[in-house]
């Protein structure tokens, strides 16, 4: 991001603390997971990029590979991959009920492999390689006794391996602690590439816990090139204004940090479940109004599916399948982080001009 980019937001004060969330300095409250809510903001048109929208109309049009329009990004949260036994049980009892041999068989599997049906990322690779996407894979790598810990990520040597030879990312996904705390977040980032056999770049936040500008921080320091967990948990939209990729700007320093920041759009659990709780017809319709506004901007639309709202038959994968049905028909490159992260890094962050 040059000078030329800094004073074009700079010289509108009410952009430049949007840009730069210039109230999380200073706030007095935090919800319950040490985060700042979208309840406690003074900005209040959540799914206006209305920064992005001012660099647009001032001469900011960045391009995507093959003359696409704008981008996707798509990305998955792994919380979990074993289904405890008593739920092992109730979908064998429901398959029987439903006399659904096939589902009964696939079902009884999962007795002896306690990965299945959640290390389903062969599945939601398969999925999106029919709209010619791919996305990134975000592991947890804690220890026992971690907070959340659900899986030794040494377990998933060979599936995590996979997913980067068939082309798609895997990226760090940090525990509760992580946030807020250099040593965890390096201790993690390690024990994901010993098991992954190659360094990782990408970084998203377990529970979106995130603190403005420390998170950056640790983060650049750390060596990860981007960031995508700067989204409201509470509620879906454009947490600074920004539909693009953009440098960090730390109110402390005075500096940019070195990292790109990919802003997260839309959670699955945010619009459907334990947040905004909208309804399927209502949640394709805010969706595709994000959409459509990010392709206006040429911007990034970026989407978190977690793994478990990709299980077969579920009305979640439904949604999920019908966003990229829609993103692929209005001319979007649907693609992974990295791959945005080094679009961005390359060609666009320069781009411009006042």
């Amino acid at each position: 991001m040059n000078q030329d980019y800094l004073e074009l937001i700079k010289s509108h004060p009410e952009l430049w603390d949007h840009f730069t969330r210039k109230e999380e300095y200073s706030s007095e409250f935090r919800d319950r997971f040490d985060r700042f809510p979208y309840y406690l903001s003074k900005t209040r048109n959540i799914f206006e990029p209305n920064v992005s929208e001012f660099l647009f109309k001032s001469g900011y049009t960045p391009k995507y590979p093959d003359g696409k329009k704008f981008a996707v990004c798509l990305t998955h949260d792994i919380d979990s991959v074993y289904r405890k036994f008593p739920a092992k049980c109730y979908h064998i009892a429901k398959s029987t009920y439903k006399k659904d041999k096939t589902e009964f068989s696939k079902n009884i599997k999962t007795i002896f492999n306690k990965k299945q049906p959640l290390c389903n990322f062969e599945e939601i690779m398969d999925l999106e390689e029919k709209y010619g996407a791919k996305s990134s894979f975000y592991f947890l790598a804690l220890k026992p006794g971690d907070q959340d810990y659900t899986y030794d990520i040494m377990d998933l040597k060979d599936e995590i391996r996979n997913i980067k030879d068939r082309g798609w990312e895997v990226g760090l996904h940090g525990g509760h602690e992580a946030y807020n705390s250099y040593e965890k977040i390096c201790e993690e980032k390690k024990r994901l590439e010993d098991a992954l056999g190659s360094k990782v770049i990408g970084y998203r936040n377990h529970f979106l816990h995130f603190k403005t500008p420390d998170t950056w921080e640790h983060l650049a320091r750390a060596g990860f090139k981007y960031d995508t967990t700067f989204g409201y948990a509470d509620c879906v939209g454009f947490r600074n204004g920004m539909c693009h990729p953009f440098r960090p700007y730390n109110l402390n320093t005075n500096e940019f940090i070195n990292i790109t920041e990919i802003p997260l759009a839309v959670m699955d659990c945010t619009i459907l479940h334990s947040y905004m709780k909208l309804n399927y017809d209502t949640a394709m319709n805010l969706a595709k109004r994000m959409i459509d506004k990010v392709a206006e901007l040429n911007g990034v639309f970026t989407l978190l599916w977690h793994n478990t709202y990709l299980q077969s038959g579920t009305p979640e994968l439904r949604f999920y399948e019908k966003i990229l049905n829609y993103c692929q028909q209005n001319d979007a490159w649907i693609t992974d982080g990295k791959s945005i992260q080094s679009t961005y890094e390359n060609k666009l962050l320069d781009s411009v001009k006042i």
